[in-house]
């Protein structure tokens, strides 16, 4: 029974250890030796959110009765708007923002013509919420990254995975959703830029 308790005890150590931070799955950071501009790409296609795993359309169907039921038609049309421009370009800008204050010899941009791109693919969201005064959960984001030569791209030179990084409450967005996933990419590309920091010197 006690070596029955010690092994699960190990295996739920060795998962949460996993976890909120970026472990490599094949490669190394060699290629980015000669480099100073990376090009990023974002992806949503297989996201899923929450713990009950919906799709983005779910997700999104279930907030839209939530806030016009507590809010209004107003307040929901702009949660959409900024959901999508969230999606389009401030996630990205937020990662930049975290990798880039890392990784100074390289610097991390999208629509670039760099020799390598890295694509950021999301697989699972944790949205997190928001309760005023009584506290707040933050987002956590799991990803899929991935850096392939841009001109051939089904030629991957490097894969690893961030594993439910956990956001921070430090945007002025952190209220709404878009905002707190928002900062799980800037953590994820602050993670990124401190393990290039240390492999390349």
């Amino acid at each position: 029974m006690r070596k029955l308790f010690l092994l699960l005890l190990m295996v739920i150590t060795t998962t949460a250890f996993a976890q909120n931070q970026i472990n490599f799955e094949s490669g190394n950071f060699d290629f980015l030796k000669d480099q100073t501009e990376v090009n990023v790409q974002l992806k949503f296609d297989h996201a899923v959110y929450q713990e009950k795993n919906f799709t983005e359309a779910q997700y999104i169907e279930n907030r839209e009765k939530d806030i016009t039921a507590k809010k209004n038609e107003e307040v929901w049309k702009n949660w959409i708007f900024q959901w999508e421009n969230f999606k389009k370009s401030e996630y990205v800008e937020y990662f930049f923002k975290g990798i880039n204050s890392k990784s100074k010899k390289i610097i991390f941009k999208n629509d670039v013509k760099a020799k390598y791109t890295l694509i950021i693919d999301a697989k699972w969201i944790y949205a997190g919420w928001y309760g005023g005064m009584i506290g707040s959960q933050e987002a956590k984001l799991t990803s899929e990254l991935t850096f392939v030569e841009t001109d051939n791209p089904s030629k991957v030179v490097m894969r690893l995975q961030a594993d439910k990084i956990q956001g921070k409450k430090m945007n002025k967005d952190f209220s709404w959703e878009y905002g707190r996933i928002a900062a799980a990419y800037e953590i994820t590309g602050k993670k990124l830029g401190t393990e290039i920091k240390k492999a390349i010197k």
